[in-house]
Order: structure tokens, then C-alpha cells, then sequence
């Protein structure tokens, strides 16, 4: 973690690197659901282990974000990023290979590289723009919902058109891209436990705050819900005869439609009912939306209706969820931990929903177990937004 926090306005650049890295945090990941009929056939897996596809980078998010807390702590977290976004690449281009073990093997180092970010944007965000972070969160989630919405729809039309290796290979490019810019800001690294000059306060561990764990409860939730659709709406809806193709466009439009909630929610929240609206939406899109999806009704419109209701509620629900990382905190320190404890445990709980939801392969038990799920997120957002922050 950066040690110190700095008055000065943070340059350009720095905005378009931090939102290049962002975009590499659910690309990797979210050009997966499109290609999992084409690689189940290719390879010659079942269902359930096409499903660790999107469980496994999650796993590595549980494992390693405790780590990357630490690693950052003594290199700092421009030069951490930096670090593990290389096996990102690595493991991005290790599943062009056309072997199982490849592509499981080089979605583990994917899922390692992500979680740099992921744990340390937040962090980076709130040190070099202390007074300007709603900006700066809403730049981060905008370039990571915006980029993994696209990387969709062209995974979807890509795969139908060339190889599974190629696609991968293309739509791997915007990872390389980030790690190039992203370069120049190892210049302004700073290490909290070795510069000599820098007195890392006390404060109270978030691991011993119930509100520490109840916002990693409430990321965990709505990770394994987003994660859980992304990974088996395509197969739910063409269990109802909707082709690959519309069902990769629904995931587009599903991600796209939580767009605006990247500058929404920062401004919304503080205000007083504010919060309690964004987690009433939240209820419907998530509640409802899953409920919608049961019905067999293929028109353009009632699916395109609710792909967007689910879209906003997720994009309201992983805002809300940086918005307790920074407004329930009082300093980087904790801001880094509580989003370090709640990518381990929380992705830990949301690796569980594709695999399990892979085993049941019934629409109708995984979409009213999302709907049951979406239930206990809405409470656990309520009794956040009442809580305190957390101890000092």
C-alpha cells in the first residue's frame, strides 16, 4: 500500500493508465461465457469444468489478495500492479494453446494478474486523488464494465467467425496495451515499509470489524451473482431456443446497462435516502430479473427489457460495493485491507455459484437460487448503509 496521500491533482495520465489497467479486470473473464460451447467442444469437457473457467480466476482473487496486500506493502502498488499484470499476460496467451491443461493452468495466472488490480486500484485511487475519489472510482468501474461489455459481444461474433485460438489471441491485445502505459507510473512507487521517512500509523485491523466482514459478505453476494449469469445465462436462455449469438448481445447489453451506475451511484449514495434507493434496485434487478428469466418467452423485447433491469442492478451493485471500500474506511491503509479481505473471502464464496450452479445444469434451481441469493444481499446492503464506519 502507498504510504502517503498527495494534494496534487492527478495527472492525465495517470487517469488513462489506471482506467487501461481497469479495463483488463473482467475482460479476461467476461470473453469466456460466448466460447464455452466451442471449447467444451473442442476439448472434450463436461459442463461443470467449462464452469471453472470463470470459477477459477475467482478462486485466485480468494487466495492471493491477502498476498498482494503484502507484496504491496513492501514494493508499493504501482510496482505490484506491474508485476503481476506480467502473468496476466502470460496466462492470457497460454490459453490460445488448444489444450486443457493450458487453458485451466493460464486462467489460474490470469485470474493472479486481475487481482492486482482489483485490490490495489482503490487503494492507488484514494492515495493520488484524496479529494477527488468518487472521479476517480467512477472512472475505474466505467472502463472495467464499458471494456468487459464489449469484450463480449466480440467474443460472440468473433468465435462464429474464426478459431477459438485466434480469438482469444485478439481479444488478449488490450491486456498488453495496458501493461506499456501503465509503465511510467512505477516512477512515482513509493514502498510504506521501507522508505525511512514514512510512520505507517496504527489503526484497527478490518479482519476484527463485523462491518469488515459484513461488506465482504455483501461483495461476495453480488460477485457470485453477476458471475453466476454471465457464466450460465447463455446456456439458460438456449435451454428456450435463443441462438449463441443474441445471448452473448443480451450479456453486452446486460453490462452496458450498469454503465451510468459508474457516476450514479458516488453521487447518489451520500445523499440521504440515496443509498437505500440504489439497494431497492438492486432488489429488483437481481430478485425480479432471474424470476423474468424462468418464463419461456423468447421476444426481442421482454429478454432485452430484463437483461437491462439485471444490467443496472449489477452495475449498482458492484459500485455500491467499491463505495463501502472507500466511505466505510477512514484511511488507505484499511481501504486496501477491507478490499483485500473481501476479494479472498468474498470471491472465495462467489467461486462456489458457477461450478455449483454447473453441476445442477436445472434453469430453474440456479435462477431461483440467484433470486434467494439477491434476497440476503439486499438485507446485508441495509445493514451496512446503518452501520457506522468501521473503528479507526
Amino acid at each position: 500500500m502507498n504510504s502517503t496521500t498527495t494534494s496534487k491533482s492527478p495527472s492525465k495520465y495517470f487517469l488513462f493508465s489506471m482506467m487501461l489497467i481497469a479495463a483488463n479486470l473482467r475482460l479476461p473473464i467476461t470473453i469466456m461465457p460466448p466460447l464455452l460451447n466451442k471449447i467444451e467442444q473442442n476439448l472434450n469437457i463436461p459442463s461443470y469444468m467449462a464452469g471453472l473457467l470463470t470459477s477459477i480466476p475467482l478462486l485466485a482473487f480468494a487466495i492471493f489478495s491477502p498476498i498482494i496486500v503484502k507484496v504491496a506493502d513492501k514494493r508499493g502498488n504501482e510496482l505490484t500492479i506491474f508485476l503481476f499484470f506480467i502473468l496476466l499476460l502470460a496466462g492470457s496467451y497460454l490459453r490460445v494453446i488448444p489444450a486443457v491443461w493450458a487453458l485451466f493452468l493460464g486462467t489460474a495466472l490470469v485470474g493472479i494478474g486481475i487481482d492486482s488490480g482489483n485490490v490495489l486500484l482503490p487503494a492507488v485511487i484514494k492515495d493520488r486523488m484524496p479529494t477527488n475519489i468518487p472521479l476517480g472510482t467512477s472512472l475505474y468501474t466505467l472502463s472495467m464494465l464499458l471494456i468487459g461489455a464489449i469484450g463480449t459481444a466480440l467474443s460472440g461474433v468473433l468465435i462464429t467467425r474464426i478459431s477459438l485460438s485466434s480469438t482469444l489471441s485478439i481479444l488478449s491485445i488490450m491486456g498488453i496495451i495496458a501493461f506499456i502505459i501503465w509503465i511510467p507510473n512505477i516512477r512515482n512507487n513509493r514502498k510504506s515499509v521501507a522508505d525511512k521517512d514514512v510512520e505507517v500509523p496504527k489503526y484497527h485491523t478490518v479482519w476484527k470489524q463485523h462491518l469488515g466482514w459484513l461488506i465482504t459478505l455483501y461483495f461476495g453476494l453480488q460477485s457470485v451473482i453477476y458471475y453466476s449469469i454471465l457464466t450460465w445465462l447463455p446456456k439458460v436462455l438456449g435451454s428456450h431456443g435463443v441462438t449463441t449469438i443474441f445471448s452473448s448481445n443480451l450479456l453486452t447489453i446486460l453490462q452496458l446497462a450498469g454503465l451510468p451506475c459508474s457516476f450514479i451511484v458516488p453521487m447518489l449514495a451520500p445523499k440521504k435516502w440515496g443509498m437505500l434507493t440504489l439497494i431497492a434496485s438492486v432488489a429488483m434487478g437481481y430478485i425480479v430479473a432471474p424470476l423474468a428469466f424462468l418464463v419461456p418467452i423468447t421476444t426481442g423485447a421482454y429478454l432485452v427489457f430484463w437483461s437491462i433491469i439485471a444490467g443496472i442492478a449489477q452495475g449498482v451493485a458492484f459500485n455500491t460495493a467499491i463505495f463501502f471500500f472507500t466511505n466505510k474506511t477512514t484511511n488507505p491503509y484499511q481501504t486496501a485491507e477491507v478490499s483485500g479481505m473481501a476479494q479472498s473471502a468474498g470471491y472465495l464464496l462467489a467461486a462456489i455459484g458457477p461450478v455449483a450452479f454447473g453441476v445442477l445444469q436445472q434453469t430453474s434451481i440456479i435462477l431461483i437460487a440467484l433470486a434467494i441469493l439477491a434476497t440476503l444481499l439486499t438485507i446485508t446492503g441495509i445493514i451496512i448503509n446503518n452501520s457506522s464506519l468501521i473503528k479507526e
